[in-house]
């Protein structure tokens, strides 16, 4: 029996590179975002390319309450979810005392309360089946504060939390849970974040959603817990444990800052 992988923000960035290697593996897609004709491409490709089922729902995560309604459209069409993406984020650069609070607010929407929502209206269906596996995209963010990108940080260490608790709780009924935490990435992130003169991008090779979407579906596969990209990142998260906490946030700073 074919399984059905579900992606939030799979217009772009690495939502869009893992739909691509999904359905290269023959998994069924239930793809999701705001841009309901980038959907719509994006399904017309991947069923073209390898003949699978393309499930477009074109609904703003950022409101929080259209995870239900995405849940609700899965059941209604008898979708089973195997493979669970929260994928749908974004970030914003600057002073949080200049910052515009309707977006904080958004933020904290999309990469908090709806990737926990979307888990906890999905892991039943999971428990019941035996199987299942989740992803939940944080970032090497989570490892510590971000001054000038503060509530980013602060929404990412939570899902690297949230992802590692309930990876334990769900390991007797056969579910993994993967916290893949990527660093700066080539993406439209920095230009959702504004933050093109920061010394972390600018200037700077980025490994691209392609690579990190590959590194990803492996982690899954294997049922990696937390999937750290590339070995320099690996390092740097590992370090934070043994820096004084002031250090830190001063060298973030400095890395955050404009060049």
């Amino acid at each position: 029996m074919s399984k059905t992988a579900l992606i939030t923000g799979a217009s772009s960035g690495i939502g869009l590179e893992l739909a691509k290697i999904f359905a290269a593996n023959n998994i069924n897609l239930v793809l999701v975002a705001r841009s309901e004709n980038k959907l719509k491409a994006l399904s017309a490709e991947l069923h073209a390319k390898h003949n699978i089922g393309v499930t477009v729902l074109a609904f703003d995560l950022s409101d929080y309450n259209n995870a239900q309604k995405v849940f609700d459209a899965c059941t209604a069409a008898y979708i089973q979810i195997d493979y669970l993406v929260n994928n749908a984020g974004f970030g914003d650069f600057g002073l949080f005392h200049e910052s515009d609070w309707h977006k904080q607010e958004q933020m904290i929407n999309l990469n908090i309360t709806t990737l926990t929502y979307l888990t906890r209206l999905f892991i039943p269906g999971m428990i019941a089946q035996r199987a299942g596996k989740i992803v939940n995209v944080a970032s090497t963010a989570s490892f510590q504060p971000g001054p000038t990108m503060s509530v980013y940080y602060a929404t990412k260490a939570y899902v690297l939390s949230f992802s590692e608790a309930i990876s334990n709780e769900l390991e007797p009924y056969g579910i993994t849970v993967t916290a893949l935490c990527p660093g700066a990435t080539e993406s439209d992130f920095q230009n959702k974040a504004d933050m093109h003169e920061s010394r972390l991008v600018k200037g700077r090779k980025l490994p691209t959603s392609a690579a990190v979407a590959a590194y990803g579906y492996a982690a899954m596969m294997k049922g990696q817990v937390v999937a750290i990209h590339g070995f320099m990142n690996q390092i740097m998260a590992e370090s934070i444990r043994f820096t004084p906490r002031f250090l830190v946030r001063k060298i973030v700073r400095f890395i955050q800052d404009k060049k």
